[in-house]
């Protein structure tokens, strides 16, 4: 190879090496704009500052759960179990009226869920009660096939409503962004990719017949809490997440 072929070869990695250092900076950062208009981040992409145990006060970081790298929040596969590994996490912070925006990466067969207005009063024994932005793998999770037409499947309200998503979704390994919008009348809507996808009125007549034809109609006055923690759940296996940003309204 000559000198000069090697020099635009060199040159072309450098470009992109530079890419790919400014794809990376881009992420887990809030624009200008979106400061101006009180984004604030969930997850600064580093350490776990912001964020706790469901079921304590400490962060459950360990090699085999709940672990911080590239980048990245990715919960570590174990038996598929829903929260028996390391558990939930919940921000410490508790929130009213929002937007949440979220991106996650699945795994074949993953199973897991962003939860909203989380109180950890009820000690289920099992993951922390709260509304769910479900998170799964469609094709190949049985919890697909469950509750009433279709309502666990992804960005569905779990167990309560189902999305309609047909265009919205990306691919299992490729980043998905979700996001969750409750306004300050109790509307609250799910988005998938850009697309909203669901949308229903909290604490209405509607939403709570809806309660009362789930699995959580054990739970008194299920999901209508006026403040509470968001949580990322631990469902036994591998997702990721990043980019966890907020807005209050």
């Amino acid at each position: 190879m000559n000198l000069k072929k090697l020099y635009q070869l060199s040159i072309f990695a450098l470009v992109l090496l530079g890419l790919s250092f400014t794809a990376n900076a881009q992420q887990n950062s809030l624009t200008a704009k979106e400061k101006k208009e009180g984004w604030k981040l969930l997850f600064d992409g580093r350490t776990s500052k912001g964020w706790r145990s469901a079921n304590s006060d400490s962060f459950p970081k360990q090699a085999n759960g709940w672990v911080i790298a590239d980048g990245l929040m990715t919960i570590q596969a174990s038996d598929g179990a829903e929260s028996k590994n390391v558990g939930d996490i919940v921000t410490v912070g508790q929130y009213g009226a929002f937007e949440l925006s979220f991106d996650f990466k699945l795994t074949r067969g993953a199973n897991s869920g962003v939860k909203y207005f989380v109180t950890l009063k009820e000690n289920s024994g099992a993951s922390a009660i709260g509304l769910e932005y479900q998170i799964l793998d469609d094709e190949v999770h049985p919890d697909a096939k469950l509750g009433r037409d279709g309502d666990r499947t992804l960005a569905s309200l779990y167990d309560l409503k189902t999305s309609n998503k047909a265009g919205a979704v990306k691919p299992v390994g490729e980043w998905n962004t979700g996001k969750v919008i409750v306004y300050p009348n109790n509307h609250v809507e799910h988005w998938l990719n850009g697309i909203k996808v669901l949308e229903y009125e909290r604490k209405s007549p509607e939403y709570r017949k809806l309660v009362q034809m789930s699995k959580h109609k054990v739970w008194k006055d299920y999901g209508e809490a006026d403040k509470g923690h968001i949580l990322l759940q631990d469902h036994g296996n591998k997702v990721s997440f990043r980019n966890i940003k907020i807005k209050e309204l």
